[in-house]
């Protein structure tokens, strides 16, 4: 009796043991096959020149044996544009890769695309080749590439702490008064700052495209111009250099538009996004002082979103038409240590969603510290038919060294204010205002500052404001008034 069940149990563990080495055992069924979590890997558009972004694909083994893959190659070589990194090991080709059962692979891809003389997207395709038990399966890899004009620095600024500012001169070495144009043909990728030399002027014709790096901006230096010529049907963009479509919204993808005293600037149907500040126009001096040199700029019928902040202003003259600043991380507009600034007919409405925002969508101050105490700078502002508004409870502060010496005024905007920071209501300087009557935007969360028919703005600004011909339309074209007078805001309710 003991001799039996001593002999059973002796089967029983060898029944065990074999079935525990059948289920460690390679499968090498031909038939088996891996599984994918993509057919296709697709890269957006890709910069020529620029590496990509990095995707990923899963490989699975759905069996419950483990199988062995013994090759991982790309179609393309050596010679493709394209770069794998499986499971940590960087490589165009590897052999003998095992997966265990019900288990999955990590690859990784990346894809660099050469410069050609396209002038328009083009592609680039290949595939990943998996070979395993003599079965060859493949997965596509394709991109969307497109050629730039690469604007890269060649020289820096060094500053006391021992950081830097890599910066390119635009047109270096052309004489005083060169125009140098930029046009639609193809974008341009900045890296670090380009800079418009003093007495120069760069022109961007419409529909061009620029596209900054990490950290990278355009630069006015003092007395250079700037002149953007966008058009309604063809704006001139500025935006980070990620075309994902997942970036397409994303702010602090860039530095700024950062404009010096001097110069005479204009700035027509643009579109900034996505950055650190959108314009930053100033006339003071790296040691803290005011220059005193002319400034001008005109922003006219653009839109700034997803900023820090909008628009900052510095001792400058600004006359700004038809904007729309939108969704900044602080503030929408500021205009600080004095100056003059004519705005007319803008939309100033700050509903950041991405943190809290304890700051206002406008604000302004008259003075600015020489290192010892505050200095009055005289502030000049007319706001006319303008709505600024927001999701804070308080979205227009002032900061006035001397509110007597300066002039300032409000008249017929709709406005978003916290009496008790900003008591409008005994202010002078506020005239026929709508205090804290939602604009009604037809969706704001998706940038649409179209008003509903039951918006309190139409119909509510006044046309005896509207001076000039560039307000004769707003920011869509459409013509002003519709109704009995202008709307409030940079759209027309047609």
């Amino acid at each position: 009796m003991y001799k039996s069940n001593f002999f059973r149990f002796f089967l029983f563990l060898l029944f065990v043991v074999f079935i525990a080495c059948r289920k460690d055992q390679l499968l090498t069924d031909a038939s088996a096959k891996l599984n994918f979590s993509e057919d296709t890997v697709l890269f957006d558009t890709v910069f020529a020149s620029i590496g990509s972004t990095t995707q990923y694909l899963l490989v699975y083994n759905n069996h419950n044996r483990p199988i062995k893959i013994s090759s991982i190659r790309l179609a393309g070589g050596t010679s493709s544009p394209f770069r794998m990194n499986v499971d940590g090991v960087a490589a165009n080709s590897l052999n003998d890769i095992e997966i265990r059962a019900k288990d999955s692979l990590w690859i990784f891809i990346e894809v660099t695309i050469d410069p050609t003389s396209d002038k328009t997207p083009f592609i680039v395709t290949d595939s990943i080749i998996f070979e395993t038990n003599g079965n060859i399966q493949d997965v596509d890899l394709v991109a969307y590439g497109k050629n730039a004009h690469f604007i890269t620095p060649k020289h820096a600024i060094t500053f006391s702490d021992g950081s830097g500012l890599p910066y390119s001169i635009i047109g270096e070495g052309s004489p005083c008064g060169t125009v140098i144009e930029w046009d639609s043909i193809i974008p341009y990728v900045v890296y670090g700052y380009a800079v418009v030399d003093s007495c120069l002027t760069l022109k961007i014709k419409a529909g061009t495209k620029v596209y900054f790096y990490n950290n990278s901006g355009l630069w006015v230096y003092r007395y250079g111009n700037l002149q953007v010529d966008g058009t309604l049907e063809h704006p001139v963009l500025f935006t980070g250099s990620r075309l994902e479509n997942s970036y397409s919204e994303v702010p602090n993808q860039w530095d700024r538009i950062w404009i010096n005293e001097g110069g005479v600037n204009s700035i027509n149907h643009a579109i900034i996004k996505n950055g650190l500040y959108g314009v930053q126009a100033e006339d003071v001096q790296f040691d803290g002082t005011i220059g005193d040199a002319p400034t001008q700029l005109n922003i006219y019928n653009s839109v700034i979103r997803n900023m820090t902040v909008g628009l900052l202003a510095r001792s400058f003259q600004i006359t700004a038409y038809n904007n729309i600043i939108s969704d900044c991380k602080s503030y929408g507009a500021v205009f600080s240590q004095g100056g003059n600034y004519i705005l007319k007919q803008n939309t100033i409405a700050n509903y950041w969603r991405y943190s809290q925002r304890s700051t206002p969508a406008f604000f302004m101050n008259d003075f600015v510290n020489d290192g010892t105490s505050n200095v009055h700078i005289p502030l000049n502002i007319t706001v006319d038919n303008c709505i600024i508004y927001g999701n804070n409870d308080n979205e227009i502060e002032k900061d006035l060294l001397d509110s007597l010496a300066d002039t300032y005024s409000f008249r017929n905007c709709l406005i978003k204010v916290d009496e008790k920071v900003t008591p409008v209501s005994v202010i002078p300087a506020f005239i026929n205002t709508f205090k804290n009557q939602d604009p009604q935007f037809e969706d704001y969360a998706k940038y649409d500052f179209r008003l509903k028919d039951t918006s309190p703005a139409i119909d509510a600004g006044d046309g005896a404001l509207l001076t000039v011909p560039e307000l004769n339309t707003d920011i869509d074209g459409n013509i002003r008034p519709q109704g009995t007078a202008p709307d409030i805001g940079a759209l027309e309710k047609k």
